[in-house]
C-alpha cells in the first residue's frame, strides 16, 4: 500500500457534518449537485493516498435517513451511446448502476430525469426499459437563451415547463453518469418548482476537485487538470471569492464562468442569492483532511505522469492530437517533473535504451522495484507479477511457483483447443494457475496469500498492455501506463 496522506474516517465525519450546516442554512432543504464519481472514485484513491473510492457514498449513508436521490442523463448522451471510459460502461447502463449503488445503501431515488429531451427516439426508448423496471422517469426540455435569458428561464415556459420531481428528504442528491448532464439545471428547476409551492430550499455543489484551499499549483489540482485535459477544463483563482473575502481559493473555468448567471437565477428564484463566490457554493472538505502533504503531493505527481502516458497513447490511437500532448506536457513542467520522476518509467526506459524486449517495472510499497520480462511462457505483466509475489512472501527467485509443464499445458488449452493466437498466459490466467498450485505448494501459498499488498503499486510497461492485463491491474489496484510502443508491427491489436 502507498503511504497514506489522506485520513478518509475524518473525511467522512466533517464532510457530512459539513453538509448537515448547510441544510439547515438552506431552510431545512438542500439540492446539492454531485459532481465527479459518486463511487468507484480511484483517481481520488490515487491522488489523495488513502481516501477510498466509495468515500462518498458512504459519507452519504452516514447521514442516515435523511437522504435521497435524483439521477440525471443528458438525452443527446443516450444517442450518442457515451460511455463512461474508465470502466467502460454506456452512461444509460451507469445510470441504473448508479441507482443500484443507492437502493443498496438504503438512499432512496426519487426519479431519473431526461434532460434535453426533444423527442428522441432513444430517449424513449430509455424510458420505456427503465419505467418497465419500476423507475419514475421525468423529461426536462432545452430553454431558449440558456443561459443568458433569465426571465425566460426562471417563468412558466422555462422551467416551469419541466417535469417536478416529487421529494421528501431534507437532502436530495443530484448525480450523474459524467459531465454535461445538465446536474445543475435540474437542481435548479426543483429550486423554482419548490419555491412556487412555497417551500423553503437551496442550493449547493459537492465537487473533489479541484480542492479549493490548495495552491492553484498544488500536484494534486494539478492532476485534476490532466484528468479533464479533454473537457478543456483549467483550475483558476476565484476573483469573486478574492474581491468578496479577499482570500484566494481555486476553483475551475466553468463554475466561475457560470456564477454571475447562476446567481442572477438563484435571485431571480427566492429574490436574493446566498453566495458571493463560486467557492461559497461548495462544501467540499477533502483538503482539510490531508494528514501528509509530501505523500499527496508525490501520489499527484505520478498521476500527472501517467495521464501523461494516457494522452500518448490515445494519441498513437487517433483519439487525441498534438495539443493534447502538448497540454499535458505543460502540465507536468508546471508540477516541476518528468515522466522519469516515477523510477518505474525510468527503470523501463534504461532497459529499452538496450533490448526490444517487452519488460514491465513496478514499485513495491517499500521503494524497491521489480521487473517481469516477456517470455514464451507469460507476458511481461504475468511474471513481473510472480516475480513481485516472491519477494513480498520471501521465497527464493529460483523457485518456479508454478512448474512451465503446468503453463504449456494450459497454453495448449488457449492455442489448439481454444484458437487464441498468443500462448503467453496473462495475468489472471497465470493468477488461476498459481491459486490451484497454492493447495499443494507452500511456498505457493504465502506467495499468492501477499496478493493484496500488491495494491497501490505503480507500475510502468515499455508497450501498451494488452486489455486483459489492463483490467486485471484494475481489479489488483495496481496503477499501470505504458508507452505508446505496441510489441508488433501488425496494424489491429487485441
Amino acid at each position: 500500500m502507498p503511504i497514506p496522506g489522506f485520513d478518509n474516517d475524518r473525511y467522512l465525519r466533517t464532510q457530512s457534518e459539513h453538509i448537515r450546516e448547510r441544510i439547515s442554512r438552506s431552510g431545512g432543504k438542500l439540492y446539492l449537485e454531485f459532481g465527479g464519481k459518486l463511487f468507484d472514485d480511484y483517481h481520488a484513491s490515487r491522488v489523495l493516498p488513502g481516501f477510498h473510492p466509495d468515500s462518498k457514498i458512504q459519507m452519504l449513508t452516514s447521514l442516515g435517513g435523511d437522504a435521497e436521490a435524483i439521477v440525471v442523463i443528458n438525452a443527446e448522451d443516450i444517442v450518442k451511446n457515451k460511455v463512461r471510459k474508465d470502466i467502460g460502461v454506456g452512461y444509460d447502463s451507469e445510470v441504473l448502476r448508479l441507482i443500484d449503488s443507492f437502493l443498496d445503501r438504503g438512499i432512496p431515488v426519487c426519479g431519473v430525469v431526461i434532460t434535453q429531451y426533444t423527442g428522441q427516439s432513444q430517449a424513449d426508448a430509455f424510458q420505456r426499459k427503465a419505467e418497465a423496471l419500476g423507475l419514475k422517469v421525468y423529461r426536462h426540455y432545452p430553454i431558449a437563451g440558456y443561459p443568458s435569458n433569465i426571465q425566460l428561464i426562471v417563468s412558466d415556459e422555462g422551467y416551469g415547463k419541466n417535469e417536478y420531481v416529487e421529494t421528501t428528504k431534507p437532502l436530495v442528491v443530484v448525480t450523474a453518469p459524467g459531465p454535461g448532464s445538465g446536474k445543475m439545471a435540474v437542481c435548479l428547476s426543483q429550486l423554482y418548482h419548490e419555491h412556487r409551492r412555497g417551500v423553503s430550499a437551496g442550493y449547493a455543489k459537492f465537487e473533489t476537485f479541484p480542492v479549493w484551499n490548495l495552491s492553484l499549483n498544488h500536484p494534486v489540482n494539478i492532476a485534476y487538470e490532466a484528468a479533464t485535459s479533454d473537457l478543456s477544463d483549467s483550475n483558476m483563482i476565484d476573483p469573486f471569492h478574492l474581491e468578496a473575502y479577499g482570500k484566494t481559493t481555486v476553483n475551475y473555468n466553468r463554475d466561475v464562468e457560470i456564477f454571475p448567471v447562476l446567481n442572477a437565477i438563484l435571485s431571480e428564484i427566492s429574490g436574493e442569492s446566498p453566495y458571493r463566490s463560486p467557492t461559497d457554493m461548495g462544501v467540499n472538505m477533502a483538503g482539510n483532511c490531508i494528514t501528509d502533504d509530501g505523500a499527496v503531493r508525490r501520489a499527484a505527481d505520478y498521476e500527472i505522469i501517467r495521464r501523461y502516458f494516457n494522452v500518448l497513447r490515445d494519441r498513437r490511437e487517433g483519439r487525441a492530437d498534438e495539443d493534447s500532448v502538448f497540454r499535458s506536457e505543460i502540465l507536468m513542467k508546471r508540477a516541476g517533473i518528468t515522466p522519469e520522476f516515477r523510477p518505474a518509467v525510468r527503470t523501463v526506459r534504461e532497459f529499452m535504451a538496450e533490448s526490444e524486449r517487452p519488460l514491465v517495472a513496478a514499485e513495491l510499497p517499500d521503494g524497491r522495484i521489480v521487473t517481469g520480462k516477456a517470455s514464451p511462457l507469460l507476458t511481461a505483466s504475468s511474471a513481473m507479477i510472480l516475480n513481485a509475489l516472491k519477494i513480498l512472501s520471501g521465497t527464493d527467485d529460483e523457485v518456479f511457483l508454478i512448474s512451465p509443464d503446468a503453463i504449456r499445458s494450459m497454453q495448449r488449452l488457449k492455442v489448439d483447443y481454444l484458437g487464441n493466437r498468443n500462448p503467453r498466459l496473462h495475468i489472471d490466467e497465470m493468477l488461476v494457475a498459481l491459486s490451484i498450485v497454492a493447495n499443494t505448494h507452500p511456498e505457493a501459498e504465502r506467495a499468492f496469500a501477499v496478493l493484496p499488498e500488491l495494491k497501490g503499486c505503480d507500475v510502468h510497461s515499455s508497450v501498451v498492455i494488452s486489455q486483459v492485463d489492463e483490467g486485471l491491474y484494475k481489479k489488483l489496484g495496481m496503477y499501470a501506463s505504458s508507452e505508446p510502443e505496441y510489441q508488433t508491427k501488425c496494424f489491429f491489436h487485441e
